[in-house]
Parts: C-alpha cells; structure tokens; sequence
C-alpha cells in the first residue's frame, strides 16, 4: 500500500526542493511498505526522520538568506514535526511501543501536501521575488530590505 502518491500538486518548480520532497515521499512509502511487512520498521524510519533533517534545515537555510523572521510559522511548523518524529523513535526504542509510528505515518501522510502546497510554496515564491539563488546563496534583494512576516506571505501575523 502507498502511503502517500506523488503527484503533480506537489511540483513547485524547484528543482532542489522538488527532488527533495519526491525524496521525502519515497521515504515515506518506504516506512509505510515496512510497517505493512510487518519486520523491523525502524531502519526505514530512521532513514525518513534524518531525511527530514536535514530536508527541514536546507529549508530554514533559506529562509535565513531570504530574510524570513527568525521566529516563523513555517519554521514553527518543521520543528513540531521533528519534535513529534523523535519522540516516536523514543518510545519505539525505550518503551518497545510501536504506535507512535503507525499513527505518525497517517499524519506525515496528511501534514506533508498541505505544507508543500501552501508553506513551501511561499517560500518558492518568496525567493524568487527576492532572486534568491539556492545553488549559490545569493540574494539580488537584500535581506535587511526584505523581512518577510511568519510563513514568508507577509501577511501572517507572527
């Protein structure tokens, strides 16, 4: 069974970020296929959450260079789920209770369109408004010109 299906909504015209979540999505169903099988579900986990980390922080990287606030929703929302994510693998080590996973897997499932559709495609809008080139770290706008509010819209309140 697949977890989560890629599909085009995803596409943000990006290419770094969208091999990076196409990434994360086969991770994801990886986790998924191994919960399914029924072995040791871990490895595939491990792999998924430090993914995620180091997915998460190319992304707040960004948001650095392109000015967002140091305390955004868009941020706010990456270290929830990294939170969330490592304390599951606490309890799946230290108290042998396998839950967590299976209920985390149906949430990342759910969370990730909605935060790729909405917060990382603020923020691809963001660094192209401000020519922001991810591959060299060069902005053309300069960051103390461009504070972006929370998620990068300008129009959350944060």
């Amino acid at each position: 069974m697949t977890t989560l299906a890629w599909t085009e909504k995803l596409v943000l015209n990006q290419p770094t970020l969208d091999t990076t979540h196409q990434e994360f999505v086969d991770l994801l169903n990886a986790f998924g296929t191994a919960l399914d099988d029924g072995g040791d579900a871990l490895p595939a986990y491990q792999a998924l959450l430090d993914h995620t980390e180091a997915h998460f922080a190319m992304e707040e990287h960004w948001m650095a260079h392109c000015g967002f606030e140091p305390q955004n929703c868009h941020s706010s929302q990456h270290a929830m789920v990294l939170n969330v994510m490592r304390e599951a693998l606490r309890y799946a080590n230290e108290l042998n209770d396998r839950e967590p996973l299976n209920i985390l897997r149906t949430e990342l499932a759910g969370w990730f369109p909605q935060h790729a559709e909405m917060m990382d495609a603020a923020l691809v809008w963001t660094m192209e408004q401000r020519g922001f080139d991810p591959v060299t770290g060069e902005c053309r706008e300069p960051v103390a010109e461009a504070a972006a509010h929370s998620c990068g819209s300008g129009s959350c309140a944060g």
